[in-house]
């Protein structure tokens, strides 16, 4: 059995003045995928006993970036999708093992005014299609802030959001599309009528005490291991984020 965990810290380095360490090493996870890192290597330091660490920063500072902890060394290890174009921005890391594909993304947001749509439709079908590459050649288990709550039951007020980034038709088709080609929502897999469980609160209007959130944070997992997923869990009570952790144990 692995244990997976994938959190937007949105900025590592403010997030470990908010607890961090803590979690991180209470939680005692096979692998720990950050999303939102905003740093470059060496701008922190972090204790991380028996851990490999693998990041890909932004090129722009203090943007975006990506991040693994991992207990066991990979085999290979790919930083972006292979594409220029989607490449600058640190969003993907991906870890071979024998028996898998491990993915941490950090996925476009469309921006206020959608200003960034375009861009996001096309980044989607790109990595839509990198995904099913490494689908092919072994089970693959992407994890990450999707910057999309999927269905109705994924936020707390989806009237009145379906223009605003993350709920438009374009981005949940995406996403419908991203399933279709061969993953499964591990946590709706197991918990398919589940309410008012979110991954990420505005900081504005008080939306995290009155749990007015969305579930943008995912684990998906190849349809050919879908039955090996023991658990998926949101940690809502962990703090020091605009985002939760989210949590995989699969065995694989």
């Amino acid at each position: 059995m692995l244990k997976f965990i994938s959190w937007n810290v949105n900025g590592l380095r403010a997030c470990i003045g908010k607890g961090f360490l803590d979690y991180f090493q209470s939680a005692n996870a096979d692998f720990f995928c950050l999303q939102e890192t905003k740093m470059q290597p060496g701008q922190a330091e972090i204790p991380a006993e028996g851990y490999h660490l693998y990041m890909n920063s932004a090129e722009k500072k203090g943007y975006s970036g990506t991040a693994i902890f991992a207990r066991q060394e990979p085999l290979s290890v790919q930083y972006g999708i292979g594409l220029p174009e989607h490449d600058h921005e640190g969003r993907v890391i991906t870890l071979e093992y024998p028996t898998f594909f491990l993915t941490t993304v950090y996925t476009p947001n469309s921006q206020r005014g959608l200003t960034r749509l375009d861009y996001r439709m096309t980044w989607e079908d790109a990595f839509r299609d990198y995904l099913g590459g490494l689908n092919e050649k072994k089970p693959t288990i992407v994890c990450g802030d999707m910057n999309v709550a999927h269905q109705e039951i994924d936020l707390k007020n989806p009237k009145s959001n379906t223009q605003n980034a993350g709920f438009t038709p374009q981005e949940r088709e995406k996403m419908t599309q991203l399933l279709d080609s061969g993953f499964v929502d591990s946590f709706r897999h197991l918990y398919p009528d589940r309410k008012d469980i979110y991954s990420w609160w505005s900081y504005m209007f008080h939306a995290r005490e009155n749990n007015a959130g969305w579930r943008i944070d995912y684990f998906l997992v190849s349809d050919k291991v879908k039955d090996q997923i023991k658990e998926a869990t949101i940690e809502t009570e962990i703090l020091g984020s605009d985002h939760c952790p989210v949590t995989l144990e699969i065995e694989i």
